[in-house]
């Protein structure tokens, strides 16, 4: 059972879980804005080219982008000089753009929820194990760089 607990603890389920309920909720209050069709799919391409950058620069320093693995280079450059989890904020980003898009507007609380709940359950502890593995470096970069924007 643990195992497969593990298996389905990622962001993206927690992510779609998140988009889950905001679809079922705005079929229930729906709350459309002007634009937002346009706006929601945006955000939600936004999300996923900036998600496709950042793992693509861990990629070329091969290094993990999958959570609680532990991490063999650390990445600052690139989309990691604006945020030190772009790939999170991706996520929140292609929530907002679902929510928006499926006229949830209403139920946009969620992603701030979303965040509360990547933080706690995946962000802190990345950012423990980063910080054990690049002592010094990982301090200078947090220190310059926000966890979100």
């Amino acid at each position: 059972m643990q195992r497969w607990i593990g298996a389905v603890d990622l962001p993206p389920v927690w992510m779609a879980g998140f988009a889950a309920l905001g679809w079922g909720l705005a079929r229930l209050w729906p709350q459309a804005m002007p634009g937002g069709t346009v706006l929601g799919a945006a955000l939600v391409l936004a999300g996923g080219v900036l998600m496709t950058l950042a793992a693509a620069q861990m990629v070329l320093r091969r290094t993990t982008f999958v959570p609680r693995r532990d991490p063999s280079a650390l990445v600052t450059g690139g989309v990691f000089a604006l945020s030190r989890n772009p790939i999170y904020l991706a996520d929140a980003a292609i929530l907002a753009g679902v929510l928006i898009y499926v006229e949830g507007l209403w139920f946009l609380w969620l992603v701030p929820a979303y965040a509360a709940v990547i933080t706690r359950r995946f962000i802190r502890g990345e950012e423990a194990r980063i910080a054990r593995h690049f002592g010094a470096d990982w301090q200078a970069y947090a220190a310059r760089t926000r966890r979100w924007l």
